[in-house]
């Protein structure tokens, strides 16, 4: 049987990364009480979570009301904290779900296990498939935390190199040779 982190109401749910700009590992940590549970994630997949989380908050504050949606994340929770130690993930997510619960006015989150077998093949985890035990993360967070948790994602995301003006590829700290200046060095 594999895994299942559950964190239904998280003291802390954050995005951080360890390493230098364009050597960095994303990691996302969910801690409550005495439970950490640390997991790897690509950039590109915070990208993404942070701008759904947004979208769907932004859907939930118009057609409903009652669910008392924030504008903007909130200044008390605003946590620019670094991440919890020890910092051992249990996992490489793969595939990641969102939702609204429209009764309790939550976002739930899943974070399912990328397997050695979907790495090989070059899949993503499919959380529907029974024949696969897959690790687990799942956290359910009102809609202030939602908001505060896309804040940093983006905050995060753009804390990386600067992107080159002419091709938008990333910028070394020592330069790069850009496609669009025809191999000259850019700084």
């Amino acid at each position: 049987m594999a895994a299942l982190y559950d964190h239904p109401t998280p003291d802390r749910f954050i995005v951080g990364t360890i390493g230098l700009p364009g050597e960095r590992t994303f990691l996302l940590q969910a801690k409550s009480g005495n439970a950490l549970t640390t997991v790897v994630v690509e950039k590109e997949q915070v990208e993404i979570l942070s701008d759904r989380i947004t979208e769907l908050l932004d859907m939930v504050m118009i057609k409903d009301p009652a669910a008392r949606v924030p504008q903007t994340a909130l200044d008390d929770l605003i946590d620019n904290a670094g991440l919890n130690v020890p910092i051992e993930p249990e996992f490489r997510v793969g595939t990641m779900s969102l939702g609204w619960d429209t009764v309790k006015h939550e976002l739930v989150i899943e974070c399912f296990e990328l397997t050695e077998a979907d790495a090989q093949a070059g899949t993503s985890a499919d959380p529907d498939d029974d024949e696969v035990e897959r690790e687990v993360l799942r956290i359910v967070l009102d809609a202030a935390a939602a908001r505060e948790f896309a804040r940093r994602g983006e905050q995060v995301v753009s804390a990386g190199r600067g992107d080159c003006p002419f091709c938008s590829l990333p910028l070394e700290p020592d330069g790069h040779l850009c496609p669009r200046a025809n191999g000259i060095p850019r700084a």
